[in-house]
């Protein structure tokens, strides 16, 4: 079980606490040196905040100044006057933020590991973080969540970090801002398209849903027919207009990637160049393809390094197609229906959309979209 503060006084301390607890002309003085007294009489910092003092104190107040006390003594309780935001300790934020970078290691994992032989966590708890630094060994599990907190310390969720192994990363990347660049500059002359493929299955992905708190059974991403059954998308985005254009099948192969390519040419018929932005898939290189492409010279493919999603917006219109159709959808016993819904989603941004522009990020700061606004 989790311990309370605790703080152990000598007696010249506990002498000194209690004549200025009950003789000190500074109410703010006398208030304090009355939580430090009670806390080193056992009891809990939190429950002294709440109940202990003439009015309710945060709690944090109570740690804040049990802190103070600990670096300080007497005099920096006094020192330390009401107003401003709660000081915090530097030489403590530094000890927190040197061991929560270093990551969990040996105390960490005496404290929660079941055999000397596993490895250490990977990840911090509140637990682990009590053991692995000095100072708040003593402290309880909220104890330590609140020295967290003062020191501006919180969980924040991570990203991925954007890595290439292509070794023409740079360049690859920089003539595909010279493309946009090119586009924004004259938007009637020269297209920039990006272009991805994705599949998805007749049976909805599973994902959270509403239920109730007392009920047992949890909501189902239901299974239905004989099998899952899967079909695919080839679509391009206009990088100026927010405008998709896609074909379905259930297979997208040479073919269904050839006749994309000549309805590109069609629906582009006015512009005097069409640079299409496309990942490494074989398929897209095949040479087969690539002959194919001799008969639409308007249309120059512009490759992306290898593994880059993020340099292709496109991937975010299929997250936001997953997200609101293909997720617990109800439709698995009607594999037409879930198609038609995909197309119904496609079909909505068949005109420009500056909104579906905004959501993969063609409008705002980022690097694509300022290379768009490029003069």
């Amino acid at each position: 079980m989790a311990q309370h503060r605790q703080l152990k006084l000598t007696a010249k301390q506990r002498e000194d606490l209690i004549w200025h607890r009950d003789h000190d002309f500074r109410p703010y003085v006398r208030e304090r040196c009355a939580a430090v007294l009670k806390v080193a009489n056992g009891d809990a910092a939190y429950s002294i905040s709440r109940h202990g003092l003439l009015k309710k104190r945060d709690a944090d107040t109570v740690y804040n100044w049990l802190d103070i006390y600990e670096r300080e003594g007497l005099a920096g309780l006094i020192a330390r006057q009401h107003g401003g935001a709660h000081r915090k300790s530097s030489d403590q934020s530094e000890e927190l933020l040197s061991t929560l970078q270093n990551g969990p290691g040996e105390e960490a994992k005496k404290e929660v590991m079941l055999t000397t032989d596993a490895p250490a966590p990977s990840r911090w708890t509140l637990r682990t973080i009590r053991v692995s630094v000095a100072s708040l060994t003593d402290y309880s599990i909220s104890g330590v969540w609140r020295v967290l907190h003062r020191n501006d310390l919180l969980l924040r969720s991570a990203k991925v970090q954007q890595w290439s192994p292509d070794p023409d990363y740079l360049r690859k990347q920089a003539r595909l801002l010279k493309c946009l660049r090119e586009g924004g500059l004259a938007p009637k002359e020269i297209v920039v398209l990006f272009m991805d493929e994705m599949g998805f299955y007749r049976w909805p992905e599973p994902a959270a849903s509403w239920a109730l708190s007392a009920s047992e059974s949890q909501p189902l991403a239901e299974r239905a027919g004989d099998n899952n059954q899967q079909w695919r998308i080839i679509g391009v985005l206009n990088a100026m207009t927010g405008r998709v254009d896609y074909l379905d099948n259930y297979i997208v192969g040479r073919e269904k990637v050839i006749a994309f390519y000549q309805r590109l040419d069609h629906v582009y018929k006015r512009a005097r160049c069409i640079y299409v932005v496309q990942d490494n898939w074989s398929v897209h290189r095949h040479p087969d393809v690539l002959d194919a492409l001799k008969a639409f010279p308007r249309i120059k493919p512009v490759w992306l390094p290898t593994y880059s999603p993020w340099l292709n917006p496109i991937e975010k219109l299929w997250r936001w197609l997953r997200q609101d159709v293909l997720k617990m959808h109800r439709h698995a016993n009607d594999w037409k229906q879930v198609r038609q819904l995909v197309r119904a989603f496609l079909d909505q941004f068949a005109r420009d959309s500056k909104e579906l522009l905004n959501y993969v990020g063609l409008l705002g700061d980022g690097k694509l979209a300022r290379a768009l606004r490029a003069t």
